[in-house]
């Protein structure tokens, strides 16, 4: 095996590799930084890299290969992984991509870093996000923009850009991010991988509480659906003191992929009541998924919940959000500072909150008749870096509605989710769709994702051309 093709290898055979002795910590963490110090120059997918203390663990984990017995290591035992720059690792750079937290260092490691690192992953650095995680799209003042590896003119997404730019262009094979409003789902589609957004409460958010009414979770971004299953497995768990948990499920989330289920009752939509219809290209995706499914005795039905009054109470509580961060209004980017403004009172968020349960119940009911739902993740292609930068804040707040509408409803009722790439548009980018499921039913949706992963694999696609990487 090449390095190339090592560097595009799942977690998985990448941890099986370790144990048999086919590869050492050491050689798969250096052939990541090696990546990153050519491509993130370009990619801007990571904000820190820490690349001697990556090396320096590695080189610890290789030596105690000959000491530990491959069945007593931890899963993912010498296996690269990185973390978004909106979760805290201790001794590493916490900005949440804000110029004035540039020289901020963390003091603790978040609970879901803890799992991750309990699981034996060896920390490649930050991966960059929008400031505080508000904006589709990876692009604060005063850091790199994070590019599309397919095509650097456009965005990776956001707001765990530089997480799907990573895993995209193999400078990791699996990357941690978060999702408040399609903040997994909207990058793994522009960079054509695989996201998961988990259920309320299938992830805990220790040491700190939820502060966004339950919209947010931490999730994971591969190349995979085996890798994000056992990522879930890695990082879900209730720790004490989680305002919204799920009990373990029957059996882990990898074996469930070994049952796939027969003849489910899916709905699809390629429309979002009340934005509109998608562009041809996501429509496509849709029904090339749809028939898919129907081709695996699935049971298809065009239906979709309606989201009509969801947006204007769900960024009034996305409002109070940022301004949870307290920092001093001129320490914001423009775009923020606008968001802050326009937050309204304590009043004025309850309220909303109120108004986005209501709408959220409507939407959980619509599963009554259905297990699972097929929805595009954008309704059309990202744009390009820098595109809606010399627009107000108000026609920006617009475009992003206008893309990532079938996102947010997810969020507002905590129903997991996964992004999956479908196929690419006339500009060479990837659309992807997203699988819906049932409150909790986490396994139902990556069986299914796995079997739509069967009938059309996605791992053997990769953005060398415009990396001008040679395969």
């Amino acid at each position: 095996m090449n390095d190339t093709d090592l560097a595009f290898t799942s977690a998985l055979e990448q941890a099986q590799l370790i144990r048999r002795g086919q590869v050492s910590p050491l050689e798969l963490t250096q052939l990541y930084c090696d990546r990153i110090a050519q491509l993130n120059p370009r990619l801007g997918s990571f904000f820190y890299v820490a690349q001697e203390q990556a090396i320096a663990e590695a080189q610890a984990k290789t030596e105690q290969l000959t000491q530990i017995a491959p069945q007593n290591l931890p899963p993912f035992f010498g296996v690269p992984t990185a973390i978004k720059d909106l979760n805290p690792v201790a001794g590493m750079p916490f900005t949440c991509g804000n110029l004035a937290l540039k020289d901020n260092i963390a003091q603790y490691d978040e609970g879901v870093v803890q799992k991750i690192k309990g699981a034996g992953f060896t920390l490649l650095g930050k991966t960059a996000a929008s400031e505080f995680g508000a904006w589709p799209y990876v692009e604060p003042p005063g850091f790199p923009p994070s590019r599309n590896p397919w095509n650097l003119d456009y965005t990776s997404g956001g707001s765990s850009g530089g997480a799907a730019s990573a895993v995209a262009a193999g400078l990791c094979a699996v990357a941690q991010g978060s999702d408040g409003g399609g903040s997994i789902r909207t990058p793994a589609a522009c960079c054509g991988i695989v996201g998961l957004k988990p259920s309320r409460g299938r992830v805990t958010h220790a040491p700190a509480g939820d502060y966004l009414n339950g919209i947010a979770t931490d999730g994971i971004l591969t190349r995979t659906v085996a890798d994000a299953a056992a990522l879930l497995d890695v990082m879900s768990g209730y720790v004490v003191g989680d305002p919204y948990w799920l009990p373990a499920p029957p059996q882990p989330f990898l074996e469930a992929l070994k049952h796939p289920p027969q003849s489910l009752r899916i709905a699809f939509s390629t429309s979002i009541t009340p934005i509109g219809p998608a562009s041809e290209p996501c429509q496509q995706a849709v029904r090339q998924t749809v028939q898919h499914l129907a081709d695996l005795g699935h049971h298809l039905t065009e239906a979709s919940p309606d989201f009509t009054g969801l947006t204007e109470p769900f960024i009034r509580v996305w409002q109070a959000g940022t301004a949870f961060s307290g920092l001093p209004l001129e320490a914001l980017s423009p775009m923020n500072q606008w968001l802050v403004q326009q937050a309204g009172s304590a009043g004025d968020y309850l309220q909303a909150v109120v108004q986005m349960q209501v709408i959220a119940r409507q939407i959980v009911a619509f599963f009554e008749s259905f297990d699972l739902l097929v929805l595009p993740v954008h309704l059309h292609a990202p744009p390009r870096v820098g595109e809606w930068a010399n627009l107000s804040p108000e026609a920006t707040l617009e475009k992003i509605i206008q893309w990532i509408a079938p996102c947010p409803g997810v969020n507002a009722a905590g129903l997991p989710a996964i992004a999956l790439p479908v196929l690419f548009d006339p500009q060479g980018l990837p659309i992807g769709v997203q699988l819906v499921g049932k409150p909790a039913d986490d396994a139902t949706v990556l069986a299914v994702a796995a079997q739509l992963e069967q009938r059309q694999p996605w791992i053997q696609h990769r953005p060398s051309e415009s990396l001008g990487l040679t395969e």
